[in-house]
C-alpha cells in the first residue's frame, strides 16, 4: 500500500496511507449519479489490484448530494467526502479535491457517469510510461451537437491554436496526473479545462487518449454554448502565463516604448510644422494623439516595472524557482 503520509489540514493533522491512486469527483447536484458512480469505482481499482481512494467534493450541491457523501464517508473506508460551504464552481471544487488526494497519482472525472471509470487502469498504465499528464479524448460524444458539441469544438480549436498543446478534448474531465505535478499548479477561476496548457508551462509531458464516453443517464447538463466565452476570458490568461510569466516587462515595457517613440516623432513632427512652417498646430488632431500616446507609453512602462515586482514576490515569497528540474544525473563516486 506505501508509506503513512501525515499534513495539516483545515481540521488540523490529517494522516492516512499513501495510496497508488487518488480519484477526484466534483460534485454539484449529481445524487443520483453517485451511488453507481462510486461502485464503478470501486469495483474497477479493486478488480486492477490498484490501492486507491476516492474524493468527492461537494460542490454547494442542494439535492442531497452532500448528505449522501457524508453517511457514505462514515461507512467506507476508501471514501473522502469534502463538503465546500456554497457552490464554487468546478475549477474550486477540483484544486479541494487535489489539496486532500494523498495518491501517486491523481485522476479526476466527473459525476455524472459520462465518464467511465473503467478506463482509470487504462490511463494509469499510460502514465506508467513517463508522462505526466495523460487526458482522455471523447472520440465518440454522447452529448447534444448544439448545446454542447459546439461549443466544445470552438473551445477547444481556440485553446490548440493558443497554447501549442494539441489536446483534442480540452473539456473532457477524465485525466491522470502525476501528484507532483499538481503539487506545483495553482488553480483559479476557471482554469480547470486548461490543466494540459498549465501543465506545459511547467514543462510536464503530456498526451491524450481515447476513452469511452456515455450519454447522461441522470438531470440535465450545467453547461451550455455560453461557456465559449468564459473560455476566451480564460484563454488571455494562459496566453500571457504562457509568453510572460517570468518576464512581463517584455511585453508592457515593448508596447509601452512603441507608444512612446510613435508619441515623439509625431511630436518632432508638429514642432517642426510650427517652427519651421509657422502653422498652427493648438488644433491638429496629431497634438493629442501625441500626447495621448506619450502618456500611455509612460504609463505600460510603469505597468511592467510594477508586473516584474509583483513575479519577483511571486516567486521569491514562495521559493518557487523559475525552473522545473526532471530529474538529476551523476556519476556515483565511491
Amino acid at each position: 500500500m506505501g508509506s503513512e503520509l501525515v499534513y495539516e489540514g483545515v481540521n488540523g493533522a490529517i494522516s492516512g496511507i499513501v495510496p497508488d491512486v487518488s480519484v477526484v469527483v466534483p460534485i454539484h447536484n449529481e445524487v443520483e449519479s453517485l451511488p453507481l458512480l462510486l461502485e464503478a469505482i470501486a469495483s474497477t481499482l479493486s478488480s486492477s489490484e490498484i490501492s486507491y481512494e476516492i474524493i468527492c467534493v461537494d460542490d454547494g450541491s442542494t439535492d442531497g448530494s452532500g448528505k449522501f457523501l457524508k453517511e457514505e464517508a462514515q461507512k467506507r473506508s476508501d471514501l473522502k467526502a469534502v463538503i465546500l460551504r456554497r457552490n464554487y464552481g468546478q475549477t474550486a471544487a477540483m484544486a479541494a479535491g487535489f489539496h486532500y488526494a494523498l495518491g501517486k497519482a491523481i485522476v479526476s472525472l466527473d459525476a455524472d457517469l459520462q465518464n467511465d471509470p473503467a478506463d482509470i487502469p487504462m490511463l494509469l498504465t499510460k502514465l506508467d510510461e513517463g508522462y505526466d499528464l495523460v487526458s482522455g479524448w471523447r472520440q465518440k460524444r454522447q452529448d447534444g451537437a448544439v448545446n454542447r458539441l459546439l461549443p466544445s469544438k470552438i473551445a477547444n480549436w481556440l485553446i490548440r491554436r493558443t497554447t501549442s498543446v494539441n489536446i483534442h478534448d480540452y473539456g473532457c474531465s477524465l485525466k491522470a496526473y502525476r501528484a507532483e505535478l499538481l503539487a506545483d499548479m495553482n488553480l483559479y477561476g476557471e482554469l480547470h479545462r486548461f490543466l494540459p496548457a498549465l501543465a506545459y508551462i511547467e514543462g510536464a509531458r503530456i498526451t491524450e487518449m481515447p476513452v469511452r464516453h456515455h450519454a447522461r443517464r441522470f438531470g440535465r447538463s450545467k453547461y451550455g454554448i455560453w461557456r465559449t466565452f468564459r473560455v476566451l476570458m480564460d484563454l488571455l490568461t494562459i496566453l500571457f502565463m504562457k509568453k510572460f510569466l517570468t518576464r512581463p516587462m517584455h511585453v508592457f515595457g515593448l508596447l509601452g516604448l512603441i507608444s512612446m517613440i510613435s508619441g515623439t516623432l509625431i511630436g518632432i513632427y508638429l514642432t517642426f510644422i510650427k517652427l519651421a512652417l509657422g502653422e498652427m498646430i493648438g488644433n491638429r488632431p496629431l497634438l493629442i494623439l501625441a500626447v495621448l500616446l506619450l502618456v500611455t507609453g509612460v504609463q505600460l512602462f510603469c505597468f511592467g516595472l510594477l508586473a516584474e515586482l509583483l513575479m519577483r514576490t511571486y516567486h521569491e515569497s514562495q521559493g518557487r524557482p523559475i525552473y522545473r528540474v526532471r530529474e538529476v544525473v551523476a556519476k556515483k563516486v565511491n
